[in-house]
């Protein structure tokens, strides 16, 4: 189950990497992740993607997965309602930028 959510989680963005000229949290964190394949295009489209389907306060707690994928189990396995709401809606966004920015 973590190797699915860790995939899930840096999986969807893990082309991302070094550079600027993307803006929000998500793409910002995208950028920022040192993956080799990075490209603003597509960081920039997981942004919208996400500026679609995330708040901003989901997006801030989003991207600190970049940093620490450990934030995203911990949220995946709560037992807190809180959690599996911002779970559901991270889910969905995921899955929307899967397909969308491929």
């Amino acid at each position: 189950m973590r190797k699915m959510m860790t995939l899930m989680a840096i999986g969807l963005l893990a082309a991302c990497g070094g550079g600027g000229g993307v803006s929000g949290d998500i793409g910002q964190a995208c950028m920022a992740a040192g993956r080799e394949a990075a490209t603003p295009a597509l960081c920039s489209c997981i942004q919208r993607v996400a500026d679609q389907t995330l708040s901003g306060s989901d997006q801030k707690r989003a991207a600190k997965f970049f940093d620490d994928p450990q934030l995203a189990q911990e949220a995946r396995t709560s037992d807190r309602p809180r959690d599996d709401l911002f779970w559901d809606r991270y889910r969905a966004f995921a899955d929307r930028a899967e397909s969308t920015c491929g």
